[in-house]
């Protein structure tokens, strides 16, 4: 097109218009980044301003809250990490802790020498229990190995079921001890105890259910399944404790089938007792009044269980 001098005076003004424009909106972008994000400032944006300046934030991560976000969007917030699949890794199961006897059995002879029936025979209710020459109990012992389990296997994802918490005056009988477990249809119940041996006797053992077919007890389908159980608690166990299998029953292998238990005559689900050791060897005794030591006990208790119920 030819140039026209007449639309000279026109073009100037336009442009000067331009001009000033431009620095007005320099000036309101310098403005709105500089003054705090309260809503205000970031309303007088363009959208397409806003989104584009959200593109080269977002990318570069140099800032984790876009600067004109809409005051009525939640600011983003750090996601806590997600659990390992290995810290959840018993999800879905449950466990049965069984803490054995209990501190206030002392004190209720004539309800705990009550009879019960356990299939084969009848016994006592339940049963005061040993302790180390000191005096520490087993009821103690078993009460608090049993709080460490059971917090161990939650952090893993498992619902844990008590069988007592110290809860109650004495109990509960062995039987019923058998139906919480039972009721529950626990993958795994564990009953935690401490031996009462003569001194020079070490050491662990797991005991497991014999096949029993009488009365009310039938253990044939949990025969097989407690004792990979109790395999695998022996081997945990001894590497999280660094204590030996027992050297007085077992053979040296830490297991021992027994039919004379209630406990275990009773259950319809995969069962074992573990006496950790033998409260009444000095030496054994040192490491039941070890908190650090009962840690140790616990941690082997969990991921012996763990183990069996991984498979």
């Amino acid at each position: 097109m030819p140039y026209d001098h007449r639309n000279t005076a026109r073009r100037t003004l336009a442009l000067a218009l331009a001009a000033a424009g431009c620095c007005a909106a320099l000036a309101g972008c310098a403005a709105s980044q500089a003054s705090p994000p309260n809503g205000k400032a970031q309303g007088t944006q363009g959208t397409q301003g806003a989104q584009g300046t959200q593109a080269t934030q977002g990318e570069s991560g140099a800032q984790s809250r876009p600067p004109f976000a809409s005051p009525s969007a939640p600011r983003p917030t750090r996601s806590p990490l997600p659990a390992s699949p290995a810290s959840r890794s018993l999800s879905g199961r449950t466990v049965v802790i069984d803490p054995g006897h209990n501190s206030g059995n002392f004190r209720h002879s004539a309800e705990i020498n009550k009879k019960v029936d356990i299939g084969t025979v009848r016994k006592e209710c339940d049963t005061t229990g040993t302790s180390t020459d000191g005096g520490y109990t087993e009821a103690s012992f078993t009460l608090d190995v049993s709080h460490r389990l059971r917090d161990l296997l939650t952090a893993r994802g498992a619902k844990v079921i008590l069988t007592h918490d110290g809860d109650r005056p004495w109990g509960p009988c062995i039987d019923e001890r058998a139906r919480i477990g039972n009721a529950a249809r626990a993958d795994a119940v564990v009953s935690v105890h401490g031996d009462g041996s003569a001194t020079g006797n070490r050491g662990f053992h797991v005991i497991l259910p014999a096949k029993v077919r009488a009365g009310s007890a039938d253990t044939a389908k949990i025969v097989a399944p407690s004792r990979a159980l109790g395999e695998r608690i022996v081997e945990r166990f001894a590497r999280a404790t660094g204590t030996s299998p027992a050297n007085y029953i077992g053979s040296g292998t830490g297991l021992d089938v027994r039919d004379d238990l209630g406990g275990l005559n009773l259950s319809t689900v995969p069962k074992v007792f573990v006496e950790c050791g033998n409260m009444r060897d000095p030496k054994d005794a040192k490491l039941f009044t070890s908190a650090t030591w009962r840690q140790k006990a616990a941690q082997g208790l969990a991921d012996g269980i763990a183990t069996y119920l991984q498979g």
